[in-house]
């Protein structure tokens, strides 16, 4: 499914029990410097990640300040975030006008919150310009955090150089059959640079049978609810999207790739260091 870009008003996008992928959770927040903004989502946890902006972040009686440091836009520094645990209340306090990611997962759980800074970040970078599929990957909540996150896994996707395919070998994770594949609803946002940049996402749910495919635009939520899901970006643009996993009997991802292209995992450099990221 595809949300087009359009002002939200900080209020949910993909919302709690969602229709389409009841396991995740997805909302954008802007606030202008000095104001803040207060949540609870009740039976997720969640993640607070700065696309622009400073902020702190008070939630679980914990204090983090000086989260993000990004200016223009998400390619102008590295992420951080805080994790804020299942049914637990969160304010947000613009140090400087930002914009916020908030992520969240299904987990009956409450956890202990915790920041991500840049530091932490698990960076992964895979494919080449020759198969066209070159991209990075900054994992922002991954495998490093499995002791301290319930379902919820959230990374940052950027294609390396203009033009190309990301999400291939097509794959899917939308039924659990252990252990060949999990089942993790997945949320999109996607930003081009330039930003008036777009690209393609494919959403094919039997193998060798036609599929859907959705024109996407700067700000573009796209929800994975069920089928192989490659994507690709104009030539001449630079593209990034903000990814949402959440698992629904486990937290690690075991993807399923599309047997028609599967010979294809021998192909591009690196495809299996990614894949063993999300585990």
């Amino acid at each position: 499914m595809h949300i087009a870009p359009h002002d939200n008003k900080n209020q949910p996008i993909v919302d709690v029990n969602d229709a389409h992928v009841p396991l995740v959770y997805f909302n954008i927040v802007r606030l202008k410097a000095g104001a803040q903004f207060d949540y609870r989502v009740p039976g997720y946890e969640t993640c607070i990640v700065p696309a622009t902006g400073t902020i702190t972040v008070e939630t679980g009686g914990e204090t983090f300040a000086g989260i993000g440091y990004r200016g223009a836009d998400v390619w102008d520094g590295e992420p951080e975030g805080v994790y804020v645990p299942t049914d637990t209340s969160a304010r947000i306090v613009a140090q400087t006008d930002t914009e916020c990611f908030i992520a969240g997962a299904q987990f009956t759980e409450t956890l202990i919150p915790f920041a991500v800074r840049a530091g932490d970040l698990d960076v992964v970078q895979y494919g080449s310009d020759d198969t066209k599929t070159h991209r990075k990957i900054k994992h922002i909540l991954g495998a490093a955090h499995h002791d301290r996150v319930g379902r919820l896994l959230v990374s940052e996707l950027f294609t390396v150089g203009a033009g190309g395919w990301s999400g291939f070998p097509s794959h899917k994770h939308d039924t659990d059959r252990l252990p060949d594949e999990t089942r993790h609803d997945e949320c999109y946002n996607f930003r081009f640079k330039p930003d008036h940049g777009s690209g393609l996402q494919m959403l094919q749910r039997v193998d060798n049978e036609p599929g859907d495919a959705y024109h996407i635009m700067n700000r573009s939520t796209v929800l994975i609810d069920k089928g192989y899901h490659p994507c690709c970006v104009l030539p001449g643009y630079e593209m990034y999207y903000f990814t949402i996993l959440g698992g629904q009997s486990q937290r690690s991802l075991k993807q399923y790739f599309q047997p028609t292209h599967a010979d294809q995992l021998h192909t591009i450099p690196g495809i299996m260091d990614m894949v063993a990221k999300f585990k």
